[in-house]
């Protein structure tokens, strides 16, 4: 872990200034017409993000690096709004969903490319004891408490604390009590897009009383194009033995099942198509996959981060890798998405459309003492670490 910080910390001060020796007729011929178009303002003009909210400034901005990646975010919900990548002739294309404007994401509920906090997933009931106190937390889905509630992280304005050309951090107070949970919650989340295709999240936080967190990014990913119809062409290898069944609410059980000689076997590579219509208990109440996988603790990167997943996009040749310090992670297949979203290229996001890899602890663990634990105390400092690394192959 410590590579990883050292490597955000140089990326964050790494500002490329003007030499003092840069001759007049070098400075002559950086004129903006003659600067290289960003990506995103194909389908995207920043000035539609730019706006103020209850007194906080919201605003567009931009990474890159070395290969011509290019991604992009506004801090209202810290939301990754697009992230172009090759294939493999070369050609870029923005991979996750989203929109082109701050009123779409604000009208819209839903948590394309948000980071999720307090607690990423479901909570029974929105309700948890901590230390003999019953705390209720606001109910948004169904009976359950899903992603931090009614106004989650996904809907406030964060502040930027620093930005680079390829780095950018976010911080903000969570009030104690916000949304029910107790204790004034400091939280700071990072990106560096490296020259080696990964987009490197680190996540840390602090509280000022015993409290419960679990935060994620939900970025919805087709790596043939954001809206460029469903992903069962998709192969999926993920690293798990088992994962966490769960009831007709989607809260887990407690069970950790074995995932042989079931639909959620993806220790070999398998389309994402090929099983999600099985007639087995939990693809129907998931309605496809909507699962905890529950993740083996090798292989692990040079940063000490476990591998959890690989995706392959045939056609493009397209590919991600996921690596992180989490138990486990989410597979989710856009099953809720009903084609009532047009997204930032003008195309209709249909239902199973992309795919979600949530890195995090598992859901509803405040209610589960077997599950690994996601308490946070004062003298503590919560870290989690995710990294989409991003390919291609050759054929």
């Amino acid at each position: 872990m410590r590579i990883l910080k050292l490597l955000i910390a140089c990326s964050l001060a790494g500002t490329i200034n003007l030499s003092c020796n840069q001759t007049k007729k070098e400075k002559m011929t950086e004129s903006v017409s003659e600067l290289p178009k960003a990506k995103y303002e194909k389908n995207i003009n920043p000035q539609d993000f730019t706006t103020v909210i209850e007194g906080d400034s919201v605003k567009f901005y931009a990474l890159t690096n070395a290969n011509g990646m290019e991604v992009t975010f506004t801090n209202y919900g810290q939301r990754l709004v697009s992230l172009y990548i090759p294939d493999r002739d070369g050609n870029f294309e923005d991979v996750v969903l989203g929109f082109n404007n701050l009123e779409d994401y604000r009208a819209k509920k839903n948590f394309y490319g948000a980071t999720i906090g307090r607690y990423g997933n479901r909570i029974a009931k929105g309700k948890f004891s901590l230390d003999g106190k019953l705390y209720d937390l606001a109910i948004n889905n169904n009976e359950n408490h899903l992603h931090g509630g009614e106004v989650g992280f996904e809907s406030v304005v964060w502040k930027v604390v620093e930005q680079s050309k390829n780095a950018i951090s976010f911080s903000r107070t969570s009030p104690d009590m916000e949304e029910g949970y107790p204790g004034n919650l400091e939280v700071r989340v990072s990106y560096v897009l490296t020259n080696d295709n990964e987009l490197q999240i680190s996540y840390e936080a602090k509280t000022d009383k015993p409290t419960y967190v679990n935060l994620t990014n939900h970025s919805f990913f087709n790596l043939k194009g954001e809206g460029k119809g469903n992903v069962y062409d998709h192969v999926v290898q993920l690293n798990a033995d088992k994962f966490t069944p769960v009831d007709k609410g989607l809260i887990p059980t407690g069970e950790l099942r074995d995932v042989a000689g079931t639909p959620f076997d993806f220790r070999a590579p398998k389309l994402i198509g090929k099983d999600i219509e099985t007639d087995y208990d939990q693809i129907e109440l998931g309605n496809g996959y909507d699962h905890n996988l529950v993740l083996s603790k090798v292989p692990k990167n040079r940063e000490g981060l476990t591998f959890a997943a690989r995706v392959v996009e045939p056609t493009s040749g397209r590919t991600l890798e996921v690596y992180t310090s989490e138990p486990g992670v989410q597979f989710y297949t856009g099953n809720f998405l009903d084609g009532s979203d047009i997204g930032k290229s003008g195309n209709v996001y249909e239902r199973r459309g992309s795919f979600c890899l949530e890195t995090q602890h598992f859901p509803d663990s405040p209610n589960h003492p077997e599950f690994p634990s996601t308490r946070l105390d004062p003298a503590e400092t919560y870290t989690s670490y995710c990294t989409y690394k991003f390919g291609v192959t050759k054929n």
